[in-house]
């Protein structure tokens, strides 16, 4: 003991301000969310233990929770796959060496650096106003644009968009996938006349599946987890017609609007298994289609 305690006690030292931080910060409120997901707590009175109460008005009464629910999935389901396919479209394009890549790549990564930031979300407000910059475009050729922020029927695909517009992240994650994959792979398909679109689903496909499954792992909790644009967009309410109310965005008007921190922290819990399954759901399916170089059969 005394011999593991010279030897590492130091490294063991320096963590020491990590452990208090992750304990109070982190661990600590996980903890008492998990306690309050139990309780019906308002803050201005003591928690009242309810049991499962929370839960079981959630998914049997509540219909804002389900449908926060159902907006939520689609936004993923419908973001994360159209941000990776156009991200990998960017980075297969800019992999061909064009001239000034350096400056391309910084352009594109650019929305990422912004990420779900207010300023950004402000700025997709503008652009789709009834009067933004979108519908005056639309106007030029004739078409006039609809309510976008305002209809229920398009608000929501607005805030798709505008996730598949900030590519860049996962963008240069495939750029640096693409690197890895050997030339002469395809100089040998090309010299067996194999068509570009072979060479495609046979040899970039396979040898990126590691860096796809990367992405889709991240891009996919990061969705779940959208808060900000939904937030400013729809002025906190989840408006027009709770078509933007998400989870998140849900799980914080309980908490901070009407302070029921109970049941926001049994929606915050939900959360976090749902991200869990989905993130399991990933890792389980990979088997079947990631391929690591360093496997053996």
């Amino acid at each position: 003991m005394l011999k593991f305690l010279r030897k590492n006690g130091p490294g063991y030292l320096f963590l020491v301000p990590w452990f208090i931080g992750f304990i109070a910060l982190a661990l600590g409120p996980i903890l008492v969310s998990l306690y309050l997901a139990f309780t019906k707590y308002d803050i201005f009175s003591p928690p009242e233990w309810i049991g499962l109460e929370n839960f079981e008005f959630m998914f049997l009464y509540d219909d804002r929770f389900l449908n926060s629910l159902q907006v939520t999935f689609t936004f993923v389901f419908l973001s994360v796959p159209g941000k990776l396919v156009f991200a990998l479209i960017v980075a297969m394009v800019l992999d061909k060496g064009i001239r000034g890549i350096g400056f391309y790549r910084a352009l594109f990564y650019l929305p990422s650096i912004l990420g779900g930031s207010i300023a950004v979300a402000i700025l997709w407000r503008q652009l789709f106003d009834y009067d933004g910059i979108v519908n005056a475009v639309l106007a030029k050729v004739g078409i006039q644009g609809p309510y976008w922020l305002n209809d229920p029927d398009y608000a929501l695909y607005t805030l798709i968009i505008l996730a598949m517009w900030q590519f860049g992240s996962p963008m240069l994650i495939f750029l640096a996938g693409l690197r890895s994959i050997s030339p002469e792979l395809y100089e040998a398909a090309e010299m067996d006349g194999t068509s570009k679109f072979k060479q495609f689903y046979a040899i970039t496909i396979p040898l990126l599946a590691p860096v796809i499954f990367f992405n889709l792992v991240l891009q996919m909790i990061d969705a779940f987890k959208t808060f900000s644009s939904a937030f400013v967009i729809s002025g906190g309410s989840g408006a027009p017609v709770d078509s933007l109310n998400f989870i998140t965005l849900y799980l914080y008007n309980e908490a901070f609007t009407f302070f029921r921190m109970g049941y926001a922290s049994a929606l915050a819990w939900v959360l976090l298994v749902i991200i869990a399954i989905f993130t399991g759901i990933a890792f389980y399916s990979s088997r079947y289609w990631v391929y690591y170089e360093n496997e053996r059969d």
